[in-house]
């Protein structure tokens, strides 16, 4: 007889994928990805990641005890449907939960992508043990989840975490149309529209005409002026953010996502000699700044960690 497990579906706005999570081992058995974007058909994706799912269940000749939805959208947890969805402006509207439910016809529990991770980073992740971890993508974009007390935050209006959203300069990249937040400067996008206007004043640099992320940080660990000068700009204003949630949240934990686990070396002094000079000596000496640990793998563990939790009635 087969393991107890769950059905984990990750819904990005690059890839999707489908996956099986082992209840008794705690690990990702399998996965299969699939590209999306913009242009893609809910149906579509859904049709194609069910018909997955439902091969590996037949295999197994049991079903999952659940499934978890990790949605990379903005979600209403109270009616299970997408509310907004800037990178997959066709799922606006989309009933996540019921669509699932009546696929699989076992409990199912979603998320947006944010909580999702940063409840995964909590249970299986650089957050474990900890009983208020607040978890930063720190990729593209700059969503955050928050862990207090042991339990997902969501707040009044269910879109606590919004940490991007916090204004740290008068002025700075557009992004979320609010010049000056702090996604603006401590996001992929905001990294690169940063070097972009740093390039344009300043000839002598190896930027590319559009650059990247991943170029400013390769360019800044060779040397190149312009390059350090932006990726300084941007660890100050991570710092000054993140001295803010220390001060008035107090977590033992802040895991920082993509940029910060391929690039820890060269942002981590500043970050902390910011730390230093900007939040509370007690809240900062109480808190670790830590890395994320499950790597690709986070939205697999995400939703299967939707679907443990909202199993135990913990979510």
């Amino acid at each position: 007889m087969s393991s107890p497990y769950f059905i984990g579906i990750d819904i990005g706005g690059t890839k999707m994928a489908v996956s099986i999570f082992d209840v008794t081992t705690s690990s990702v058995e399998r996965v299969e990805r699939f590209p999306s974007g913009a242009d893609c058909d809910p149906a579509e994706m859904v049709e194609r990641m069910v018909a997955v799912a439902r091969g590996w269940i037949d295999a197994k000749g049991t079903a999952p005890e659940a499934v978890g939805v990790s949605v990379g959208a903005v979600y209403d947890w109270a009616s299970g449907c997408v509310t907004d969805a800037p990178h997959l402006p066709n799922w606006k509207g989309f009933p996540v939960v019921a669509t699932f439910k009546e696929a699989f016809g076992v409990p199912v529990f979603a998320e947006n992508d944010a909580n999702a991770c940063a409840l995964a980073e909590w249970r299986y992740g650089a957050g474990r043990g900890c009983d208020h971890v607040i978890f930063l993508t720190f990729g593209t974009g700059l969503g955050a989840g928050l862990i207090l007390n042991g339990r997902l935050y969501r707040g009044a209006s269910g879109l606590a975490g919004e940490v991007g959203a916090m204004r740290v300069a008068d002025s700075g990249p557009a992004v979320r149309d609010k010049p000056g937040c702090l996604e603006g400067f401590a996001s992929g996008a905001g990294i690169a529209q940063l070097a972009a206007a740093a390039r344009a004043h300043n000839q002598e640099t190896t930027l590319p005409e559009n650059p990247t992320a991943k170029d400013v940080f390769s360019a800044a660990g060779e040397g190149d002026a312009v390059a350090l000068a932006v990726v300084e700009e941007s660890t100050v204003k991570l710092g000054q953010g993140l001295a803010t949630l220390l001060d008035v949240l107090s977590p033992d934990r802040i895991v920082l996502g993509s940029i910060f686990v391929r690039a820890e070396s060269m942002i981590r002094p500043l970050l902390e000699e910011t730390l230093r000079h900007e939040a509370m000596a007690e809240t900062n000496a109480a808190c670790q700044i830590v890395p994320a640990e499950l790597g690709e793998s986070i939205g697999n563990f995400g939703a299967a960690t939707l679907a443990e939790l909202g199993l135990a009635g913990e979510l």
